[in-house]
């Protein structure tokens, strides 16, 4: 086994091989490293992601968990990229975003042309889809962000995605109703500021032992990048808008003048 630096994707697969554990062999983890002749500590950190395990580790862990051969190659063949600091997902896999999530101690977010995927209404994230192509996020993600213990959020909006209509009128409205419900977190940049409109959208994970990472998002990958640049470019990025959002009040009083005079009543999430 190598120490390493923890990344969002090794992290992901330590927990599916924590879950095929748990599924196949009802061990405990020091029972598991007592069947290896391990360390309990070395199962700890495999499943964890904060060690890259030898093939012969992976192989005599899998074996344990009653997996054949070619299960083995293709876990070997994506644990092979576990640990880079730069990782490219298909659009349509949301679990290691979801882990990652769910792990953080603070969500940075900035959206330009749409609300941020934790703060869509289901009606909004269909018509979303419909304009796009690309598939419907899983919302059951937004629960991490009502958890008493959740991360810190401050999700950064483009006035251009409130201008965008997506869906009927009642569509949209739903949606800027749910944004004053969550007023408290998001922050809208106003349409004066042209040059905020040509940054990317991204989002900065920070977490409590883990390296910060930055990630983005298209309609051909999903991004993650543990890198000290794209971090300090995330950073820089954050602080630039902190300067030009509009304040909570402002947030408010903007999100307000979309909505409307007669707003909905704010939908049960």
């Amino acid at each position: 086994m190598t120490v390493t630096t923890s990344t969002a994707y090794s992290r992901d697969l330590g927990d599916e091989l924590r879950r095929l554990r748990q599924r196949f062999t009802g061990l405990r983890g020091r029972a598991m490293a007592l069947q290896l002749g391990w360390d309990p500590s070395k199962v700890s950190n495999l499943e964890t992601g904060k060690i890259r395990g030898t093939d012969i580790d992976l192989a005599q862990y899998l074996t344990v968990c009653g997996k054949d051969v070619d299960f083995f190659e293709d876990f070997l063949r994506r644990y092979h990229n576990a640990f880079d600091p730069y990782l490219a997902q298909t659009p349509d896999t949301t679990r290691t975003l979801a882990l990652t999530e769910a792990a953080a101690t603070s969500i940075t977010a900035y959206d330009v042309l749409s609300v941020n995927s934790l703060l869509q209404t289901p009606g909004y994230a269909r018509a979303l889809q419909a304009a796009t192509g690309q598939p419907v996020e899983d919302l059951d993600r937004q629960a991490v962000i009502r958890r008493p213990n959740g991360p810190k959020c401050v999700f950064y909006l483009h006035e251009l995605a409130l201008r965008m209509r997506l869906g009927s009128a009642q569509v949209m409205q739903e949606q800027l109703v749910w944004l004053l419900a969550n007023s408290s977190i998001v922050r809208v940049v106003p349409e004066e500021a042209t040059s905020a409109a040509f940054r990317s959208a991204c989002a900065l994970f920070e977490f409590e032992r883990a390296a910060p990472l930055v990630h983005a998002e298209s309609g051909l990958a999903r991004v993650f990048v543990q890198s000290e640049a794209a971090v300090a470019h995330g950073r820089t990025l954050f602080a630039l808008l902190d300067e030009i959002a509009l304040d909570e009040a402002g947030t408010r009083r903007k999100l307000a003048e979309y909505r409307g005079p007669a707003p909905l009543r704010a939908l049960a999430q």
